[in-house]
């Protein structure tokens, strides 16, 4: 039995099964109808129970204030007891069988609590300090550039998710890592087969996988890649170390010895997927912003101090990352409701980020929007490791691109990837105009 089973039945606080389906099915963020759930819900249950056949009980929590108090409190809301991430019943048994008891295919920090997250977050966290980055900027700057005139010598129709936003952060990411560029695209496509493992065209199955047997298998085989990869970068990194990230993770040790090969493979994956995912997306989600708002794009030609706005804006928008998981320790209140002790939370980050308590006007994109207090890096001691990075290479692409950039308009349909866990464009036809 696991051990979400004794989740207690709270009568009174059921969310709408129509409602709650709504909120997790890969299709509403595909084609932005999640926004209208979470928007009922944040008027009517902005903390309710999902009770629906084939997954345990959880608790969505849709307030920007309530995610807040969650993220801040690691010991009371672990990550790691639980799923991080949303599954079913069916997935999480097969998952536990397979791992002989954790909910768990890989062992990331996001995954970690006290006290291995604290130790495994510090391994890496100078490297993406404000003071570190800064001195990548030149360098950062060199490949904006390249990929603006790869804009450039398009002739003036390009798809922006596909020939510029999937591989300027990418590039960027592996450069740091240590993986040559030559392998970029096997990275990409192994990214687009986890993190879009729900979307037909992405995953790699190519097609539409509701079995969750086949949907772990294949997820199976992804992290098998990977793994098999990073385990040939950790033996050449140990004979040879060289300045990069993959020499620090290879020869890293954890309480004075090596780091575990299923930690040190782990820590691989999620810098060289979430290093550059959620940043093309946001990326490309700036520019769908800017075609859907010409006052915006105007505003930011007369105003490029409006740039790091934009940024911002772009990542509030677009929500790349839509939900962790956390389970409670012991206890708590939280929004006027009684969680216990055992009990799953989705933290709905989208609906935090659009939450009309916090922004003002929360579905317009505005350049200019001070504060913008939102939630996409998530709070607390998960707070994402890479945000200065991710801002940085995007405020320097906007740079390079804003003032060379004359006319933009879409050239066809633009379309967001099925996911519940991170998503974004998936492709962005555009039609425009450079010096």
């Amino acid at each position: 039995m696991s051990v979400m089973d004794t989740t207690p039945d709270l009568s009174g606080d059921h969310i709408p099964d129509e409602i709650a389906m709504k909120t997790i099915d890969p299709k509403s963020y595909a084609d932005d109808s999640v926004h209208d759930a979470f928007r009922w819900l944040r008027a009517n249950q902005p903390l309710g129970k999902v009770e629906l056949e084939g997954l345990y009980p959880f608790w969505m929590v849709t307030r920007h204030a309530d995610i807040l108090e969650i993220s801040r409190q690691n010991d009371l809301f672990h990550s790691g007891d639980m799923p991080t991430t949303f599954t079913t019943r069916e997935a999480d048994e097969k998952v536990r069988q397979m791992t002989g008891g954790s909910p768990h295919l890989v062992r990331t920090l996001v995954q970690m609590d006290a006290p291995d997250h604290p130790k495994y977050r510090v391994m890496t966290q100078s490297w993406f300090l404000p003071q570190n980055i800064r001195k990548l900027e030149d360098r950062i700057r060199a490949i904006a550039r390249e990929y603006v005139d790869l804009m450039a010598s398009k002739g003036g129709e390009c798809d922006f998710v596909n020939d510029i936003a999937l591989h300027y952060p990418l590039h960027v990411i592996m450069e740091i890592l240590g993986v040559p560029r030559e392998d970029e695209p096997r990275m990409l496509k192994l990214t687009q087969e986890l993190f879009g493992a729900q979307d037909p065209e992405l995953n790699r199955s190519k097609g539409a996988v509701d079995d969750s047997a086949e949907a772990l298998a294949m997820l199976q085989g992804v992290l098998a890649d990977f793994f098999m990869y990073f385990n040939a970068i950790t033996e050449a990194r140990r004979a040879n170390p060289t300045d990069d990230l993959a020499t620090v993770i290879a020869n890293a040790q954890i309480d004075g010895q090596p780091i575990g090969a299923f930690e040190a493979m782990s820590y691989y994956v999620i810098v060289a997927t979430a290093g550059h995912d959620t940043t093309s997306s946001s990326t490309a989600g700036a520019v769908w912003g800017l075609i859907e708002n010409p006052d915006q794009l105007a505003a930011l030609k007369a105003d490029p101090s409006l740039i790091s706005g934009l940024v911002d804006e772009a990542i509030r928008f677009t929500t790349p990352v839509k939900h962790f998981m956390r389970s409670a320790t012991a206890d708590a209140e939280v929004g006027g409701k009684t969680i216990r002790k055992g009990d799953w939370l989705w933290l709905a980050y989208p609906s935090g980020n659009r939450d009309e308590a916090v922004f003002e006007s929360p579905d317009a994109f505005r350049v200019d929007r001070k504060p913008n207090r939102h939630l996409a890096f998530g709070y607390g001691a998960h707070l994402c490791l890479g945000q200065h990075l991710a801002k940085m290479e995007m405020r320097i692409l906007f740079e390079e691109l804003i003032p060379r950039l004359m006319s933009l308009e879409a050239a066809g349909p633009a379309r967001r990837s099925h996911g519940n866990f991170v998503g974004g464009p998936k492709s962005l036809p555009i039609r425009y105009s450079m010096t």
